[in-house]
């Protein structure tokens, strides 16, 4: 998943994207646009219009505060294409999953997260008994070595492992877009399926912030430096957001090309090698969100 930069001259080339189940999503500055493999193996196309409230609220696109929206709006974006494309594949068996029970495993999700990535490391850092910077550099580490560790798990579960695919060949599209050549699967094979602006980047830019943010705030109690972890996470991503918008920004400079090492490093635990069939509903999807921005 890339998140996009509304702020780039050529709205054309402000793509972000993200694998869903059989298929990719791809964003555009106005619209979304979910390509899925279905069972009978046709190419679905649904596309949507966004309809960002910093478009009606100016005030939203200020940075830091487009950031958090961003975050937000990225994740209700994403449950929805997810949504979208596992009730395509559960089609042919008759089934359908209710958007109750998509919120329900959307909430659990998070508290997942939460309790995995701020709660845990916390507490395993708390037993270790180190104190200040070091406390948080041992927490930041932790919480790294979970992330990784949760990555490696997935990638040896089937269906994530296609998911995974799914996020190489939306990278394998994007690039093959911002090269300006055609986009067909024999041209598309030449490119990397790792990409700067990666959700994945985005996520190790957190991580690496949270670190930073915490040594900086006041000692104080268990209880309150434990809230922090919790009630400062969309801070922390708007930060992180702000810093992969400048990364992209300079992404021919030598010291970002250094910065954005680690981050494209993990893109080879989330991304796998898609088949030509994926790449070619990635490019479906670069395809229409191409021709959607064009209109407007």
């Amino acid at each position: 998943m890339e998140l996009t930069d509304k702020d780039k001259e050529e709205p054309s080339l402000a793509f972000g994207g993200q694998a869903v189940i059989e298929g990719v999503m791809i964003r555009s500055k106005k619209h979304t646009v979910i390509c899925v493999r279905q069972p009978n193996g046709e190419i679905l196309t649904k596309t949507e219009e966004i309809k960002s409230l910093s478009e009606k609220y100016r005030i939203l696109k200020i940075p830091f505060l487009r950031g958090i929206l961003a975050l937000f709006e990225t994740m209700y974006l994403g449950i929805k294409g997810l949504y979208f494309s596992a009730n395509v594949s559960l089609e042919e068996e008759g089934e359908k999953i209710e958007t109750k029970e998509m919120a329900i495993a959307f909430i659990l999700a998070i508290a997942l997260s939460i309790f995995l990535f701020s709660i845990s490391p916390f507490f395993l850092a708390t037993l270790l008994k180190f104190k200040g910077v070091v406390f948080n550099v041992v927490e930041g580490i932790i919480r790294i070595s979970i992330f990784l560790l949760y990555l490696v798990v997935m990638t040896f579960i089937g269906e994530f492992r296609r998911v995974f695919q799914y996020h190489g060949a939306e990278h394998i599209a994007i690039n093959t877009h911002e090269a300006g050549v055609e986009l067909s699967v024999a041209n598309a094979k030449d490119y990397s399926r790792l990409h700067p602006r990666c959700g994945t980047s985005f996520l190790f830019i957190v991580l690496l912030i949270s670190i930073l943010l915490f040594s900086l705030l006041p000692r104080q109690d268990f209880a309150t430096r434990l809230s922090y972890r919790i009630i400062l996470i969309p801070v922390i991503s708007s930060i992180s957001y702000e810093i992969l918008k400048i990364s992209d920004r300079y992404k021919n400079s030598t010291i970002m090309k250094i910065l954005t090492i680690p981050g494209l490093g993990l893109q080879h635990l989330t991304t796998k090698k898609p088949d030509e069939d994926m790449i070619a509903v990635a490019l479906k999807a670069v395809q229409e969100a191409s021709k959607l921005s064009k209109k407007h």
